[in-house]
């Protein structure tokens, strides 16, 4: 674990904040990120969850708020929004649904009011 080669960050490694709270985890390969990687607050709530593929998010990732709330929940390929994405409150209501092809609006979104009324839908057209 934390281990560098030549100055430079490899396999399994663990970042703590200063109270001693777990900060992250994941893997190195080459110094970039590469793998399954966690992230949490200094509350030692999960900030995000997801996988990199050198030092790019690449994957199902998932979002949170500070108070353990899932905030946002999507797929990238090679760094970039791609599919179906979904929002939401700090207090769990869906507060959007939207869609990507390589990091640009396509498709139906639609965004939701905090009392969980549907107060917009548009269509984005490429």
């Amino acid at each position: 674990m934390n281990k560098e080669i030549n100055g430079i960050r490899e396999g399994y490694w663990e970042y703590y904040y200063d109270n001693g709270q777990l900060h992250s985890k994941g893997n190195y390969v080459n110094g970039k990120p590469d793998g399954y990687w966690e992230r949490y607050y200094s509350n030692s709530q999960l900030m995000y969850k997801g996988n990199y593929i050198n030092n790019n998010p690449d994957g199902y990732w998932e979002f949170y708020h500070s108070n353990g709330q899932l905030m946002r929940k999507g797929n990238f390929i090679n760094g970039v929004r791609d599919g179906y994405w979904e929002d939401y409150y700090s207090n769990g209501q869906l507060m959007c649904k939207s869609n990507y092809i390589n990091g640009k609006e396509v498709g139906c979104w639609e965004e939701y009011h905090y009392d969980g009324r549907l107060i917009v839908k548009e269509y984005y057209i490429r």
